[in-house]
């Protein structure tokens, strides 16, 4: 199976659509979703994910089915270090979250590493994990001490359209990637597009590899420009 993680298109944020910008995005990477091939797609509930998975619905002739898990993070997210102001952590330089030995927390002790230890984000972690586990095993590969049982092998190829705090959260429990070096060193673009493969081995178990991470040639084939995040070309 490969799982197709996609990032909404351009957003605007107060009426949670697409801007002009996203809407093109959102037909180029449909473009790039329906000729691969993909069998399923599902959908944060969200209006900017939803309008992202449109096209891409359109030109393959299916419905999204909407994952209410996938949602984006809300306020979990928000810290107050190190100024006393609420804000994403998101925003901080990612220096703050590596410095003082930080970057060696393994996954398991990822959620002390500061500026996240301020957060909400155990729950919100916690939450995406779970339901992320009980969405795979519906596809056929259920969890079982980090590595995945096979219950119905699947050549199928499923999309998921959401956001990027939540993508890059469920990656880091997908991958076991300590969620500070996914939160430093790891941007979802817009229209990113990462694939991960569960590979259908003999031994009837697998594991999730990245084959790719926030890929943006649907928009290089469309001529469109290439500014990671609306901010750095590339």
């Amino acid at each position: 199976m490969l799982l197709y993680i996609v990032r909404h298109g351009d957003p605007d944020y107060k009426t949670d659509t697409l801007t002009e910008r996203g809407r093109i995005q959102a037909e180029a990477v449909g473009k790039r979703i329906a000729a691969s091939g993909i069998d399923r797609i599902f959908s944060s509930p969200l209006g900017r994910a939803r309008e992202t998975a449109g096209p891409a619905c359109r030109l393959l002739g299916i419905e999204p089915e909407i994952l209410e898990w996938a949602r984006e993070v809300g306020e979990e997210r928000l810290t107050p270090y190190p100024d006393g102001v609420r804000k994403s952590v998101s925003s901080l330089q990612n220096t703050e979250l590596l410095s003082d030995g930080d970057r060696y927390l393994p996954y398991e002790r990822a959620l002390e590493a500061k500026g996240i230890n301020q957060t909400e984000m155990k729950s919100a972690v916690e939450y995406i994990e779970s339901s992320g586990r009980e969405f795979l095993e519906r596809l056929g590969y259920r969890e079982e001490n980090g590595i995945y049982r096979i219950l119905r092998p699947s050549e199928e190829r499923v999309a998921l359209f959401c956001h990027t705090v939540l993508g890059r959260v469920w990656i880091s429990c997908l991958l076991r990637i300590p969620l500070q070096i996914m939160w430093s060193s790891f941007q979802m673009t817009h229209s990113g597009v990462t694939v991960i493969e569960f590979k259908n081995n003999e031994n009837g178990v697998t594991a999730p590899k990245c084959l790719c991470f926030s890929d943006m040639s649907h928009l290089y084939a469309d001529g469109l420009d290439m500014r990671h995040d609306n901010k750095i070309e590339i």
